[in-house]
This record gives structure tokens, C-alpha cells and sequence, in this order.
């Protein structure tokens, strides 16, 4: 802000300087209260508990202005909102507000409402309509209220009497102030350019998501809600759609006709097309990056005119352009990464109940992450693995509409899905080989989170989705019980790990705001976050019963590590203050007052009278030198310090909380140090005695002596077989022979027996079987003897052994 003063003697004053100062009073007194407490908001005059609240009826136009739609008197309000004034956290709004008024009727129910970038246009709608009113119009005393220009987009396609196509999601296009994206139930994208014209389209896509050769359930392809692509290569100029049963495809690329888009970005896609797609050895690679080349080249001309320096240019304009024999692909469905587990499936998870309700796109660094809400209150988060290429199927030409000079005015075409087998990607391997093949990217499944909300039979529960302006791992989901935040600690490609066993952290979910009671409940009609530029951020509610809700959120401190590297926090020290005091006081402050040359005096300065013209020439002259040095810069000091007074004083209660919560943490430390020294010598005590212990251990008999080997076990075990089953057997079998025997001999039948054999001739056959027992006998007895003498040696051997030992 810029402040002049005119500076001139008081006897020189006019009226006309005074008349001119009278003129910088605002016309009508403002009234700055807080946004709860406006008078809008403070009588409530909606209805409760409606059976189908309405999605969003808050705007906000990035700035100082935030509207409401009154759907009791079908009218708009545009508040003046100042936010961080007078306290940091602070929002408040002047009172009265204007009320914007359309110049036709709006006969349908509105249900969303949203402003362009530049604030120019908000749209209004409804399942019934769609309507877009121009904010600045002619104003109207007789009610007091701005009478603006309103135009209704579309309705020869879809609010006729003869046409059944409800419009299912309308954004405004983020690289164009005029572009409106409509999808519809009949399965068809839109794109209006309301600068030419209202009623039909610019770009019309027909979606046929189902392959040749294949059916799908009816209810499964119908779309329920799209999102445009963000700031990053080729998702600038995509559109991802999302199906009922939860899956998802994109359209790439699209560009609406006039767009203005940033050079350097272009470049960077256009490079990367000549860099890898036309140096591949795969030739469906080199085709596809043909195709975009070629399209890049006619949509921006400026990047093959050589005469351009492109130094000068900052952005580029988009020109009407189609190839003339190709359409493009409904790319999809995109499948998740293949893990190992499970068959290489499409995205839906298996914890997620009901139907796919709507679709939120947000980038976050270099990752394009992708929220799908669940009917069953389930929240699906995916990161895209790869990055989006353009795809057109050949020999499918599009519809061309075009002028008397052969320029195009619109565009409509057939988009249908990729048919073949789509390629197996899986964790362990690289990406690289499916660049410029034609193949969607596949996702990486980063969470599901479940918002615990209550069962709806009927429909389900209604979930929508936003993205904070300052932190974009944030997102808020809206539902009919409240809003709830839910926080990403972890993303395939920008966060780093603190270490390699680090386990990757869940999404955090936190309830900010519950609006369903006991006895009934009233659901939110509008939700808007704003934001400032010293990275304070707010949530604005409003309820079905029209009152207004303003949550506080803390951003900076979201994200912040819980460890803290105490080799690294010294050296950067020195600059994070130095950044701190930069971002506080700006340069030219610091720098001090500009130096301004003094002319050079004259010889015959001092003879000049005061009261002469010369004098008071040169004396006014000194004193302007002297205003634009001094005066000017304190100032300046002035209005600046008394600005960042609020946020110094913020920034010195933190810190004084902080060290308060630091000296807290000392005491704590201090006390405990007595008990952990008490435990420290009680460790040191025990240590002691159990070494004592080990040394009387070791003083034992037996704790000297060497086990023994490996093969003096087996030996033992052996003999100790031999012994105790072998030995014992055969001393059993020579007993019992010997008994045998001597019983044998003792018995008179024997001798009756062996006196009948003497007698009859065949004595000598007894004898020889004698004999033979007798010599076995003895040779047994020697055996025993052998293996007595064999085992006494052994057992003295090893008793040996172990006396040595």
C-alpha cells in the first residue's frame, strides 16, 4: 500500500486541498463484526434437517469477498470479509452486505454454487438447472440490491421438457475464466465457453468405458463425478472420471480453446516427448509420441517459431486444433500396482461398501493423489505410480465444427476404452517400460479409511471432498454428520523416511466439526476454506439453519517429525533467523531511506534572501529532498510495524509457550533424575553380584573338564550299546546252555539212553554231538572272557580320560 502527502506551506492552503481530503471518507459507515455474529447469519431462518441437504452453498473469490446463496429469497450475498484483523486469528465482515440479484427467475432448486479465478462469474446448480450470474451489474435502488446479468448453460441438452439428462458434476476449468465442465448422465463431458457461446458446447466426449466383446452390469457405467488435472506434466491438460463401481479413467488431452498456460510447463512436456518417446525402439512409442508431438506443435505454434525468442514469452495461448483421423482414448480402467498378493485387479478395495459417490484430484509435490468416497463412509486413497501420457485411437475421426475460414469452432468425439491386456506392473520393478506404450498408469493403493459413519440403507452417505489451500496433505471430507480432517503422513515420491526400519505412518483422521445431536441434526449447506498470506487458514460452515461456523486451523505445524537431528539444527539455525526477521520486516525497510542526490549550491546560494522567490524556490525544494528521504520511509515504518503487529505479537506468545512447555519438560527431567540415579546404582550393584557369582562357578571341579568330542560320543554311545544289550545277551545264552547242559547230564534217561546207544552201535554219534557242544562251550567262554577283558579296558581308558582332564 502506497501512501502521498503533499506537503506545502500552511498559508498556502486552498480550499480545494481540503475539499479533496473530505473526499477519500467512505460515502456510507462500515461495520466490522465478527462472521458468527453477522445479522445474515445471526437470524435463523433456514430449514432443519433437510432429507437431501444441498452440497455447497458458499464461494469464496480468494481474496476479501465471500458469498452465500439465500435459498428462502433467491438472492446472493457478497460479504466483505478482513481476515487477521484486528487479531491474527480473526475473521470478520462488514456490515450491511450487498445482495446480488439475477435478472431472470431462478425456477430450480440450487444446490452448488462456485466463482472463476478472477472473481468475475459464479455459477448456480441444481439437478433442475444451471445458471451463471456476471457479479458486477448495474445496481437497483428501488430494493436496494445489484441487478446482475444471468445466463442459463446447456439447456437445450438437458433441462428441456423433452430431455430426462440430469447434469451430475460442473467445475469451472482451472486455466480459463470462461470454461465450464459439465458430466451428465447420458455419459458425456462437456466443455462450454461462455465468452461464445451458452447453449451448445465447445468440446463434446462421449465416455464408452465398456471393451468390445465384453458387458458390464448398467448400473456400474454410469459416471458420478470428474476432476480436472493439476499443475504437473501432462495432467494439466487431463480430466480423470469416475464410475459408480468405483473405477476410474482419463481423458488426456483436453484444452479448452484460448486457454493461457505457462511456457516453461509446456516445454517440459514437450521435451519429454522428444526425449523418450522418439527415441524408443518400441514403435508404438514412437507413434504415440508423434501423435503429441504433432499436437502440442498445432495447439501452441509459438514452440516451432523460431523467429519468437522464447525468452519473451511467459505463457502460451491454446489454438482450436483436432487430429483429423484419430480420437482420444477413454484411458482405463486404472488398475493397482501388483503386490504379490492378489490378482493384478482394479481399484475398488475390498473394505469399501455401497457405490462410488464422488472423486477428489489433488497434486502434492510431484504425486497426483486420487480420494474416492464410498457410499458406506469409506474413503479410498490412491497415488498415480506413473505418469500420464496422451492416448488417440486411429481411424476413429472426430466431428468437427468449423467456420467459413475453416476454423474450428467445436469438437465432439467417441472416446472408448483400451481393449487388449493391459500389462502387469508390479512393486519390485521399474515403470520405465510402459512410458509411451498407451498404457493407463497404474495406481498405488496409499490408504482406506473408514469414517465410522452411521449405516444408510437407502442412498448412503453424501461425502464431499476439499483440499486445504496451504497444506495440500490435508483433505476435509463434508458429510452429514460434520467435517472431518484427514491427514497424509506418508507419499510414494516426496516424503523421506527418517530411517530404513521406519514403519510408514496411516492417515490420520481428526473430527472438526459434528453437527448431528441426540434429537436431530443440521447438516452443513456451505463449506469454504480461506486462507491468508501469513499461513493462517480458516473453515467457514453454514448450517441447513443458517448459522455460521468459523474454525481456526493450524497448518505450519502438521507435518513436523517428531525426532529432532541434533547435529543438523546448529548450523541452519543462524539462516532459519535470519529467514524469520526477512519475512517480518521486508528489504526496503531494512536497507533504510532511499539516498537522493542533493544538487549541487550555487555560489551566490548564501546571498539569496530568505523571503525572496529564489529562497523560498530553493527551501521548498530542500524540503521536498527532505520528504522523499526521510518523511516517506518513517512512514512506511510506521504502517508497516503497526501491520505485523498482530503477527509479532502471535509469533512472541508461541515462543513463550514453548519455552514455558520446555521448562516444564526440565522440571519433569530433574525430578526424575534422582530415581533413575537410584536405579543406575542398583544396575551397578546387581552387575557385581552376578559376576561374584560367575567366579564361584568357575571354581567348581567339574567346570574345568572338556566335554567331550563329536566321535568320543559316538564311541561311548556304541559301547554302552554293546554293554547293556550285546554282552548281557550273550551271557544270558551261555547260561542257559550251561544249565541245558548240566541237566542234561544229570538225568537218569540219559544215562539209560546213552548206555541202549553204546550197546547198539551207535555210541559215537552222542559222542561227536558232545564233543561239539563241548567245543562250542569253550569257545564262548573264551569270547566272554575276550569282550570282559575288552570292555574293563575301555572303562579304564575313559576313567583315565577323565581323571586327566
Amino acid at each position: 500500500m502506497r501512501y502521498t502527502f503533499d506537503f506545502t506551506h500552511s498559508k498556502m492552503d486552498s480550499p480545494s486541498s481540503s475539499s479533496s481530503r473530505q473526499s477519500l471518507t467512505p460515502k456510507e459507515d462500515i461495520q466490522w463484526v465478527p462472521l458468527t455474529s453477522h445479522p445474515l447469519f445471526a437470524t435463523t431462518t433456514g430449514t432443519a434437517a433437510a432429507a437431501t441437504p444441498p452440497r455447497n452453498l458458499l464461494a469464496w473469490d480468494g481474496s476479501s469477498r465471500l458469498y452465500y446463496w439465500d435459498s428462502n429469497k433467491q438472492c446472493l450475498h457478497r460479504i466483505s470479509i478482513r481476515l487477521g484483523d484486528p487479531e491474527p486469528t480473526s475473521v470478520f465482515a462488514s456490515i450491511p452486505s450487498k445482495v446480488l440479484r439475477a435478472d431472470v427467475d431462478i425456477n430450480f432448486v440450487v444446490n452448488n454454487i462456485s466463482i472463476n479465478k478472477n472473481g468475475t462469474a459464479l455459477f448456480l446448480s441444481g439437478s433442475d438447472g444451471l445458471c451463471v450470474i456476471y457479479l458486477y451489474g448495474r445496481a437497483n435502488a428501488k430494493d436496494n440490491a445489484i441487478i446482475c446479468r444471468t445466463v442459463s448453460v446447456g439447456s437445450q441438452i438437458y433441462f428441456n421438457e423433452n430431455s430426462v439428462i440430469r447434469t451430475l458434476q460442473v467445475l469451472w476449468h482451472p486455466y480459463s475464466d470462461s470454461h465450464l465442465g459439465v458430466l451428465s448422465s447420458d455419459s458425456v463431458f462437456r466443455l462450454f465457453d461462455l465468452s461464445s457461446n451458452v447453449l451448445q458446447p465447445e468440446q463434446e466426449y462421449y465416455l464408452q468405458p465398456v471393451e468390445p466383446g465384453r458387458s458390464r452390469n448398467a448400473s456400474s457405467i454410469c459416471p458420478v463425478d470428474f476432476s480436472f488435472g493439476g499443475d504437473h506434466l501432462w495432467d494439466r491438460f487431463s480430466v480423470f472420471i469416475l464410475f459408480s463401481d468405483g473405477l476410474i479413467y482419463i481423458l488426456c488431452p483436453i484444452v479448452p480453446f484460448g486457454s493461457v498456460h505457462k511456457l516453461e510447463s509446456v516445454l517440459e512436456i514437450y521435451s519429454d516427448a522428444q526425449t523418450f518417446g522418439l527415441k524408443s525402439t518400441n514403435q508404438t512409442a514412437v507413434s504415440n509420441s508423434n501423435f503429441a508431438i504433432s499436437w502440442l506443435e498445432a495447439t501452441f505454434p509459438e514452440l516451432n517459431d523460431e523467429a519468437i525468442e522464447r525468452d519473451d514469452l511467459l505463457t502460451l495461448k491454446a489454438r482450436p486444433y483436432a487430429l483429423f483421423d484419430a480420437s482420444l482414448c477413454l484411458q482405463g480402467p486404472l488398475r493397482k500396482v501388483h503386490g504379490g498378493e492378489d490378482e493384478y485387479s482394479a481399484v475398488r478395495g475390498t473394505q469399501c461398501e455401497g457405490c462410488a459417490i464422488s472423486f477428489l484430484y489433488n497434486i502434492v509435490s510431484k504425486d497426483s493423489i486420487l480420494v474416492t468416497a464410498w457410499s458406506g463412509g469409506q474413503l479410498q486413497i490412491d497415488a498415480l505410480a506413473d505418469e500420464i501420457q496422451p492416448v488417440w485411437t486411429v481411424g476413429s475421426p472426430p466431428r468437427l465444427h468449423v467456420d467459413s475460414h475453416d476454423h474450428i469452432l467445436a469438437v465432439a468425439m467417441i472416446c472408448e476404452s483400451i481393449s487388449g491386456e493391459i500389462p502387469v506392473v508390479k512393486l519390485d520393478q521399474p515403470l520405465d517400460h510402459t512410458v509411451w506404450l498407451g498404457h493407463p498408469p497404474p495406481l498405488l493403493r496409499l490408504a482406506i479409511v473408514d469414517l465410522a459413519l452411521p449405516r444408510k440403507m437407502e442412498s448412503g452417505s453424501k461425502i464431499t471432498m476439499f483440499a486445504d489451500p496451504l497444506l495440500p496433505e490435508k483433505i476435509y471430507s463434508v458429510h452429514d454428520g460434520g467435517i472431518d480432517s484427514i491427514l497424509l503422513h506418508f507419499l510414494p515420491f516426496t516424503s523421506q523416511s527418517c530411517g530404513k526400519d521406519e514403519t510408514l505412518r496411516t492417515p490420520s483422521v481428526h473430527p472438526l466439526l459434528s453437527t448431528r445431536q441426540a434429537d436431530n441434526s443440521s447438516p452443513l449447506c456451505g463449506f469454504v476454506t480461506l486462507s491468508d498470506a501469513f499461513g493462517y487458514s480458516w473453515i467457514i460452515g453454514v448450517t441447513s439453519m443458517q448459522e455460521c461456523i468459523v474454525l481456526e486451523m493450524k497448518t505450519w505445524d502438521s507435518l513436523l517429525l517428531s525426532h529432532v537431528d541434533v547435529e543438523k539444527k546448529s548450523p541452519g539455525s543462524e539462516e532459519r533467523k535470519e529467514g524469520n526477521t526477512l519475512d517480518i520486516i521486508s528489504k526496503e525497510l531494512l536497507s533504510g531511506p532511499k539516498v537522493v542526490l542533493l544538487p549541487q549550491a550555487s555560489p551566490n546560494l548564501r546571498s539569496v534572501a530568505a523571503d525572496s522567490i529564489e529562497g523560498r524556490s530553493a527551501l521548498h525544494q530542500y524540503f521536498k529532498l527532505f520528504h522523499e528521504n526521510y518523511v516517506e520511509y518513517a512512514h512506511k515504518v510506521y504502517f508497516e510495524l503497526k501491520h505485523h503487529e498482530p503477527q509479532l505479537k502471535r509469533i512472541i506468545d508461541d515462543q513463550n509457550a514453548r519455552l514455558d512447555a520446555a521448562e516444564e519438560k526440565l522440571l519433569k527431567v530433574e525430578e526424575k533424575q534422582l530415581g533413575l540415579d537410584d536405579r543406575i546404582g542398583h544396575a551397578i550393584n546387581a552387575h557385581s553380584l552376578l559376576e561374584q557369582r560367575l567366579q564361584h562357578l568357575r571354581n567348581l571341579p567339574g567346570a574345568h573338564k572338556k566335554p567331550l568330542s563329536r566321535a568320543e560320543r559316538e564311541f561311548k554311545s556304541e559301547l554302552d550299546n554293546f554293554t547293556g544289550i550285546e554282552l548281557d545277551a550273550l551271557r544270558t545264552s551261555i547260561d542257559t546252555l550251561r544249565a541245558r547242559l548240566k541237566r542234561f547230564t544229570q538225568s537218569p534217561r540219559a544215562k539209560v539212553l546213552n548206555q541202549q546207544r553204546q550197546m547198539s552201535g551207535k555210541n559215537y554219534v552222542r559222542d561227536v554231538q558232545i564233543s561239539q557242544l563241548k567245543s562250542s562251550l569253550a569257545k564262548l567262554s573264551l569270547v566272554n572272557n575276550e569282550n570282559s577283558k575288552k570292555v574293563k579296558l575301555v572303562e579304564s581308558v575313559l576313567k583315565s580320560q577323565e581323571s586327566s582332564k
